[in-house]
């Protein structure tokens, strides 16, 4: 009797473990921005450029929370109007100043349409000019964003800034 107390003691606790064993998420490059209340992990985009810039011989880029504040107000100036345009709030180096950002170098990639961060790095990345800035040398500071405009033709509308001080 003591035998099986013990046993089903065992297969109770093993069955508790087993409720509490999680499904691992979709990874963040994958996640729909297409979506109400989705929202983009800066810190796993970071290290996708960070990789594709170490790929290509250049430093890191970390998240700055300046330049993705700057990044969401171009995105969502870019939803607003439902228009791709660098200069559709005022172009990047009056943005960076009126922003109080202090730019030695700073470059900008803007798209829209793109649902996923593995989407849009891949349009960037097969673009001339696009894959030029992501791989700018001397940036060491980025900030990203993409904002969820369901009543667009685009429904999604990214922008990636890379920049040093």
């Amino acid at each position: 009797m003591k035998r099986t107390m013990i046993a089903l003691f065992g297969l109770l606790v093993l069955a508790g473990c087993a409720g509490e064993t999680k499904i691992p998420e979709e990874p963040a490059m994958y996640l729909n921005m297409a979506q109400p209340g989705a929202v983009l992990d800066s810190q796993a985009a970071a290290i996708m450029f960070s990789q594709y810039r170490q790929n290509n011989g250049l430093g890191v880029v970390v998240v700055d929370p300046d330049l993705t504040k700057l990044a969401e107000q171009q995105s969502q100036a870019m939803a607003a109007r439902n228009k791709m345009d660098h200069d559709v709030k005022a172009p990047l180096g009056k943005r960076l100043e009126a922003g109080g950002y202090p730019a030695t170098i700073a470059v900008e990639n803007i798209s829209a349409g793109y649902h996923t961060l593995a989407e849009a790095f891949s349009g960037w990345r097969d673009s001339p000019p696009h894959k030029a800035n992501m791989l700018k040398s001397g940036v060491t500071k980025m900030g990203i964003a993409a904002v969820y405009a369901p009543n667009t033709k685009y429904k999604v509308f990214w922008t990636l800034i890379l920049a040093a001080t």
